[in-house]
Parts: structure tokens; C-alpha cells; sequence
């Protein structure tokens, strides 16, 4: 279950800002109003996928399945395209010169197109179109 708590809504603010829930539901007073009326209550996870909270929730019919394409997903990508696909998404609407600079530039111009994940004799550009599967170097990130 998740427990939403007063922090999910503004004690730690990201670089823009905002807090994370308010930048998700694009500061819908509405929605965020019903969210607080659920504080310290288990949000079961077909609800939370209703509100909004999760993006999946696989049933127990698809679990395993569910869970081995993820895990398949998640290993056939560079670790520093991760860390550049999880700064991308951090800062949704709202942005302001710092999450540009420290959430987008930063990690995709200074970070990653030049680490040897993407760049190196068998990093994922290097690689790209070839069938051959990229080796990445997990204890860089």
C-alpha cells in the first residue's frame, strides 16, 4: 500500500520550486485537495493507479511477466541514459532556468553522450543498428 504524509506535498520542493505532487497533477487544486483528504491512509494499488499516484499496476495474473519485461527493459538501457531519462522527467510543467540548466543540460550535454556507456567501443551508440547488444560498466553510475 502507499501512505501519502505531509510531506508529499511541499517540505522538500525540487530545484523549481514545486512540490512533486502539485508539478504531477499540474497544480490541479481540485485533484490535490482529494489527495490531502487521504493522508496517513494505505492506498490500495488499483486506487492509486485511479488517483493518478503510480503509472502500473500489474494483477497477479501478469505479475511475473510484468516484472521480467521491466527487469529486461530496465538492463537493456545505459545506466547514464537512465540517470538522463530521470532528470528529463523530474521537472515537469513549471520549469525555470535552474531545473533547465541542473535537470536537462547538465545531465544530457555534460553527463552522458561522452561516457564510455554511450561512447566507448561497446557503448550503446557505438553499437546502435549493429544487433549487437551494448556492455555497459553498472559501477560507474
Amino acid at each position: 500500500a502507499l501512505v501519502l504524509s505531509a510531506q508529499n506535498f511541499g517540505a522538500y520542493p525540487m530545484v523549481n520550486g514545486q512540490a512533486r505532487l502539485a508539478a504531477r497533477f499540474d497544480h490541479d487544486a481540485q485533484q490535490l485537495a482529494a489527495l490531502r483528504e487521504l493522508l496517513g491512509q494505505a492506498i490500495r494499488a488499483e486506487e492509486a493507479q485511479d488517483l493518478g499516484l503510480i503509472t502500473a499496476a500489474p494483477d497477479d495474473i501478469d505479475w511475473e511477466e510484468e516484472i521480467r519485461i521491466a527487469c529486461e527493459e530496465r538492463a537493456s538501457l545505459s545506466p547514464d541514459a537512465l540517470t538522463g531519462m530521470e532528470a528529463s522527467l523530474r521537472f515537469g510543467p513549471g520549469e525555470t532556468m535552474e531545473s533547465r540548466i541542473f535537470g536537462r543540460l547538465t545531465a544530457w550535454q555534460n553527463w552522458i553522450f561522452i561516457r564510455p556507456n554511450a561512447t566507448g567501443e561497446r557503448g550503446a551508440l557505438s553499437v546502435y543498428g549493429s544487433g549487437n547488444r551494448p556492455q555497459f560498466d553498472r559501477a560507474r553510475v
